[in-house]
């Protein structure tokens, strides 16, 4: 057991670490590689671009050829890319290296929740996947404050170095230490369909997806506007700014990190209807008291608190109905999460709406819709005895 979480921990790190680690190089990248800032900010895209051209393959031949292979050949990938971003000499060169890191945490990324599919029963993963929600509420606080200490000592090619390392460890792991789940009986909630028949399209695996979709948007949504509100509407120095970010990072770990004990005394549903009603809770406050510092602070606090507690159940729910094809299933949550939040995100700007309104919108949207799919589930989510599994012993 212990191997596989650590396994399935440290697979999927390889995706925020790369997010966050780099970020604070950017103008000494832009320096160097004679690029504006904002093309530089283009990798940010162009990363989530290669996650998602890779996320079905991946899953998909992981379903058949095994976690470890897919796992061992995308931190592999996640490594070269990595030295060829730090050795880049133009522009171009650096966005084609971060595309294929990309492609290497991306396959990472579905092998971790497919590792767990296979291995762990329906309540024990849903308390996992909100450790490990927690785990990676970590990294955007520590891998800036690393990145910052490197490039005290070091030069920005560093940090891909560093990047490249991580990648070394997480192969070495795959490797040496992770045993195959794939060819195990999956635990928890059993197909009653072979494996062929088992549908990506029934309608309660559809409804957690978009569920998990819209979260991830949310929050994508608000760690992308945070600055601008904080900064360039309230007037925040870059230490204030740091100072409300860690804190908010915090209420995620510590909420994420209550879940399971939560799961003992609350069934799954009731979690998943508490997370949409604190996000729409924020919604109304940031609409409704337009940027009173305090209330901006309480309402990302519960964006955050939102977020976790549901987020792990919605993903273990998603992934239950799969014995066979939990790759598959992997792949496409982990794309419709991408995709939503990169398209939501490029409209908004494009249309021009503010940074504000743009939060508002998504909380505003994401956590009615999602409210009206967990209720208007409750009979699939009979069905699929999702009630007795979650309930208290």
């Amino acid at each position: 057991m212990f191997r596989i979480l650590l396994s399935s921990f440290f697979l999927v790190l390889l995706y925020p670490t790369a997010i966050d680690l780099y970020l604070v190089g950017l103008p000494q990248i832009a320096a160097d590689l004679k690029a504006s800032e904002s093309q530089l900010h283009m990798a940010f895209s162009i990363y989530l671009a290669g996650m998602a051209a890779t996320m079905l393959f991946a899953g998909k031949i992981s379903d058949v050829i095994g976690r470890k292979p897919i796992a061992i050949i995308g931190s592999a990938i996640f490594i070269a890319a990595s030295f060829f971003a730090g050795m880049a000499q133009d522009a171009g060169i650096f966005l084609a290296a971060r595309f294929a890191q990309g492609i290497g945490a991306g396959a990472c990324y579905v092998v971790a929740f497919a590792i767990l599919r296979d291995s762990l029963e329906d309540q024990l993963r849903a308390k996992i996947l909100s450790m490990l929600n927690g785990i990676t509420c970590i990294i955007p606080v520590i891998a800036p404050v690393i990145g910052h200490l490197i490039m005290l000592k070091f030069p920005w090619q560093t940090l891909f170095t560093t990047m490249a390392w991580m990648g070394i460890a997480v192969c070495l792991l795959s490797a040496l230490i992770f045993k195959e789940t794939r060819s195990k009986t999956p635990k928890g909630h059993q197909s009653t369909s072979p494996a062929g028949q088992e549908s990506l399209l029934n309608l309660f695996f559809i409804s957690r997806l978009v569920i998990a979709a819209l979260g991830v948007t949310t929050i994508l949504t608000y760690v992308n506007v945070s600055p601008m509100i904080l900064m360039g509407e309230l007037g925040l120095d870059r230490a204030g700014y740091s100072s409300v970010m860690a804190g908010t990072a915090l209420i995620s770990m510590l909420t994420s990190f209550s879940a399971p004990f939560a799961l003992n005394y609350f069934k799954q549903q009731t979690l998943m209807i508490s997370s949409q009603v604190l996000l729409f809770v924020s919604a109304v406050l940031l609409a409704t008291i337009t940027l009173e510092p305090l209330i901006t602070i309480l309402s990302y606090g519960l964006i955050c608190a939102g977020f976790s507690i549901g987020f792990g159940v919605t993903m273990s729910q998603a992934l239950s109905q799969f014995s066979q094809n939990a790759g598959v299933a992997s792949a496409l949550l982990g794309i419709a999460q991408v995709c939503c939040s990169a398209i939501y995100i490029w409209f908004m700007g494009i249309v021009g709406v503010n940074a504000l309104n743009m939060l508002v919108f998504a909380l505003a949207i994401g956590s009615t819709f999602s409210l009206a799919l967990i209720l208007l589930n409750s009979k699939l989510t009979d069905e699929n005895h999702y009630e007795e599994v979650s309930s208290p012993s």
